[in-house]
């Protein structure tokens, strides 16, 4: 690990250190060759800026992004910050459903849509969600081109790394989306926990990519990082394994971070191949879902690259950040180590805190733990009266600081690195005629990490629902895609603990069993 990192405390003091540095260093390339240096990158980033000023954004401005993995769109996430407003970003697969309470939550005044993309027209799909918001919220749409105009009358730079200055969406547990809420420096503090770790872009010729939505709060960590390094960095608008494989071959990408399903596809994609897809890989690193010990051994053996698997999560971008020189042994059962900025205890169902190595609930605090949430009335339930964030994630922590994420005490599913809540969805299956009890439990899946399965007790056993119709009509509602049942089970009862709910360990035992048998 060489590089020096760059130690701004806000992210348009990054962009200035960068650009001053290594000007004429290629900053970000796509997948239609388009190249910008981080002295082009920062020039850029000004005029969006002044584009947006244009637009009646200035500091303290509320805005909402549901914008793809662009360049242009790297260029409003920095212009905000340089403009000193509050950035939301809302991922391009939410449907109606979900940005009728998240942006509100947000309270954003300003949303910003791509057009037309992948077949979706943004604008229409937003324009009735905004006027039922009980406020108004203008819409903007930001294509390929971005937004332009002269940065000559840019307010002063935004200098406080502890404002409140990001919301990243979190479907949590309850069913009820949330905003967590982030400052330039609780971002900044995680990624610099990442990049020390990790070691990505470390290396004289790295070139790293984000495959995966920008929006997501692993969008501003990446980001970070390639700033703090020098790194150049590739993005793809959607990944589409053989397509976007080419790309990061092309520009020689030699980190890749993302979830257990990028690695699979990355994987699936070498065996299709019977040879290296990418010759020069030597890293993949991320996190958002678990990774098998004998999944990280066939990555080993198979691609010949270290793996570098880390522990998150939206209100903690970096919790454990694994670092490629450990061990194999340890790489392949814990989720990276503790990073600076980063305390953390491990408590038992009474409240006690455990010692290390026991299995509890993690709590944590610090510089790279979210502030709270959009909606203050939200954090009591999720903060302890002595200010511990309660993660709801069942780990064992060892006494070098390796965390092992053992599983979770919160009602959630994690397919392909996205947090599924299961009371969203149930709710919503609920309301269909031919369901009279349902329960949304997350199954193994070797492709998905967990795929989401419905157990119905139906209204008419003479007349049980159908996968298909439930999922048409969830589709309808708004309900993004990732989210729709994928297996559907049919019982006649529903068992129970004995304190009269759901034994959703139970239907996760049986239907995982009846898979296997």
């Amino acid at each position: 690990m060489t590089a020096a990192l760059l130690d701004a405390d806000t992210f348009w003091e990054l962009v200035q250190q960068r650009a001053t540095l290594t000007p004429a260093a290629a900053a970000l390339l796509d997948e239609h060759d388009a190249r910008l240096t981080f002295a082009e990158l920062r020039e850029a980033a000004l005029r969006t800026a002044a584009g947006l000023q244009a637009a009646g954004v200035g500091p303290g401005s509320r805005v909402g992004w549901q914008l793809p993995t662009r360049i242009s769109t790297v260029l409003v996430m920095l212009a905000l910050a340089r403009l000193g407003a509050f950035q939301a970003p809302v991922l391009p697969m939410y449907r109606e459903h979900e940005l009728s309470t998240l942006v509100p939550a947000a309270g954003a005044d300003l949303l910003l849509v791509p057009g037309t993309w992948r077949g979706t027209d943004y604008v229409a799909q937003a324009a009735p969600v905004l006027q039922l918001a009980g406020r108004a919220i203008r819409l903007l749409a930001v294509g390929p081109a971005g937004l332009d105009g002269d940065p000559a009358g840019l307010p002063p730079v935004a200098a406080d790394p502890a404002a409140p200055r990001w919301a990243f969406a979190t479907s949590g547990s309850t069913g009820v989306p949330r905003a967590a809420v982030h400052s330039d420096h609780s971002l900044l503090t995680a990624a610099r926990g990442f990049a020390r770790n990790t070691g990505a872009g470390s290396r004289p010729g790295d070139v790293g990519c984000i495959a995966f939505p920008i929006g997501h709060v692993g969008g501003s960590q990446y980001l970070a990082t390639a700033l703090m390094t020098g790194t150049p960095t590739v993005l793809v608008e959607a990944f589409v394994p053989g397509q976007s494989l080419e790309v990061f071959r092309r520009h020689g990408v030699t980190v890749i971070g993302g979830s257990t399903a990028l690695y699979q596809a990355v994987l699936g994609e070498q065996r299709r191949a019977g040879a290296p897809v990418l010759p020069g890989l030597r890293l993949l690193t991320g996190g958002g879902a678990p990774l098998s010990a004998g999944l990280y051994r066939e990555l080993r053996a198979e691609l010949g690259v270290q793996v570098a698997h880390c522990y998150g999560m939206t209100e903690v971008p970096m919790v454990g950040v694994a670092n490629p020189d450990d061990p194999d042994e340890l790489l392949a059962t814990t989720d990276g180590r503790l990073i600076p900025g980063v305390q953390a205890r491990v408590v038992g169902a009474d409240g006690t805190v455990l010692p290390a190595g026991e299995e509890g609930e993690m709590q944590l605090r610090g510089d790279a733990v979210t502030a709270g949430y959009t909606d203050p009335g939200q954090d009591a339930a999720a903060f302890t009266d002595d200010g511990w964030l309660r993660t709801g994630d069942l780990v064992r922590l060892a006494p070098t600081g390796h965390v092992s994420v053992t599983g979770r005490i919160k009602d959630v599913i994690i397919r392909k690195g996205e947090t599924i809540s299961a009371l969203e969805v149930e709710e919503l299956l609920l309301d269909q005629p031919e369901v009279a009890e349902v329960a949304v439990v997350g199954l193994p899946d070797p492709e998905r990490g967990e795929r989401v399965c419905a157990v119905v007790r139906p209204a008419d056993p003479a007349f049980p629902p159908r996968l298909a119709d439930l999922t048409a009509r969830l589709r309808a509602v708004g309900l993004m895609a990732q989210k729709l049942p994928e297996q559907l089970e049919l019982v006649d009862a529903m068992p129970l603990t004995g304190l009269g709910k759901i034994a959703k360990a139970e239907l996760r035992a049986r239907f995982t069993e009846a898979v296997r048998s």
